[in-house]
């Protein structure tokens, strides 16, 4: 089987803050399958670490002010077509993130508010047909 999933999950230090969310039950699902890591927002150019971000009246913004859309959404892209091309069975993409949260995100007030909206790069995944997981709702053992 063929699983996309968020870098930061299996341990890549790709996190805004330099570290990562290394999920052990993920690692436990990768193994034995083929394991597609993306990080949106790296690929998308940012560095790490970077200043937090949130998606503010549709446009990704830092904590400080400075727009990063033009990152997030080119992340997004070159997910979609990673996904494309390789044609995952299952994407597991980290919660609440402004790029891979696949049901929720910040709600661009940097107060820790959720919404049900997903981020950039789930929703462009979403709109052309993945069905991506939020790592959250992994069944438990």
């Amino acid at each position: 089987m063929k699983i996309m999933v968020s870098a930061c999950l299996i341990g890549e230090n790709c996190k805004y803050n330099g570290k990562n969310n290394k999920n052990e039950k993920v690692l436990a699902l990768l193994e034995g399958n083929e394991v597609i890591p993306i990080c949106p927002e790296v690929m998308g150019g940012l560095p790490t670490p970077r200043v937090p971000a949130e998606v503010v009246r549709d446009v990704v913004t830092t904590r400080d002010g400075r727009v990063v859309d033009q990152e997030f959404r080119r992340g997004a892209r070159l997910s979609l077509a990673i996904a494309q091309r390789e044609k995952p069975d299952l994407i597991i993409l980290q919660s609440r993130s402004p790029s891979c949260g696949a049901r929720q995100r910040y709600d661009g007030t940097f107060t820790g508010t959720l919404i049900d909206r997903p981020g950039v790069t789930a929703e462009l995944l979403i709109e052309n047909g993945f069905q991506p997981v939020d790592v959250g709702d992994l069944p438990s053992d």
